[in-house]
């Protein structure tokens, strides 16, 4: 079982990893991965515009959905589509 104290501390470490790997010298390494959102967990507006900000996914697997994720990722993962 995982202490509530270690769950936090890799929250957070996960949390840096994203913000560090989302900067403008890293963002080429990284790409669009489409249907593998969880709703309220895409990175941004989604492919048709019925909304445009993060956290704005309202059901798991939408095609038009995306998150950022390091390049060659998106093609191991099941579900997963490099262009909506």
């Amino acid at each position: 079982m995982i202490n509530k104290k270690t769950f936090l501390s890799s929250v957070i470490l996960g949390v840096g990893a994203i913000a560090l790997s989302s900067s403008p010298a890293n963002a080429k390494k990284m790409e669009k991965c489409y249907g593998i959102v969880k709703a309220g967990q895409n990175d941004c507006g989604d492919l048709v515009g019925k909304h445009s900000c993060a956290g704005g996914a309202t059901k798991d697997g939408d095609k038009n959905e995306w998150v950022l994720l390091p390049k060659g990722t998106c093609n191991k993962i099941v579900g997963g589509i490099l262009q909506g």
